[in-house]
């Protein structure tokens, strides 16, 4: 079984209630729902990076060992508008990222995906905390990331580093 599951980004604009509609929106609405078949899976982080390559590399074994599934996650960047309405604070938009769609392609094509069952999340924003987020909606047993060399990682903190520190989860860092 293989698939791509795009979501909306998480800062888009949810609909308002109408008062005069006759059921209200829900408040307690879950951001998204996953296949139960993804349960339990793992989460993988995955930009086409040597790192992510070898990092979903570990995630297949350890999903085909424990008999679950793959949650590949590409997280698109993001980075502020360079115009602000009056006082108010900068406004993130989401970069129009295609590589999830080339990722996808190439994911749908590969040999080494058929031994187990995987899906790919499209989401944007900070990648540890939209790791985390797939890995809590998906009730994930472990999250597996690679690691973050060069200069970027040593400035602002791996994204490894950051999400072993704050998960809620097992988190797997591969060199």
């Amino acid at each position: 079984m293989a698939g791509h599951e795009f979501f909306e980004p998480a800062d888009r604009k949810r609909p308002v209630a109408d008062p005069t509609a006759a059921e209200p929106l829900a408040a307690d609405e879950p951001r998204h729902s996953c296949d139960p078949a993804f349960k339990h899976g793992v989460v993988v982080g995955f930009d086409g990076s040597t790192s992510s390559e070898r990092a979903l590399a570990y995630a297949i074994g350890m999903a085909h060992r424990s008999g679950s599934a793959l949650i590949i996650v590409h997280v698109a960047n993001r980075l502020p508008t360079t115009v602000w309405a009056g006082c108010e604070p900068p406004v993130f938009v989401d970069v129009p990222d295609h590589r999830t769609e080339v990722l996808g392609l190439e994911l749908a094509c590969a040999d080494y995906l058929a031994e187990v069952p995987w899906i790919l999340v499209e989401r944007g924003g900070d990648i540890c905390h939209e790791l985390e987020e797939v890995g809590r909606e998906y009730e994930a047993n472990a999250i597996v990331v690679g690691s973050t060399h060069g200069i970027v990682g040593r400035i602002f903190g791996s994204v490894a580093g950051r999400l072993a520190k704050r998960a809620k989860r097992p988190v797997i860092v591969i060199p």
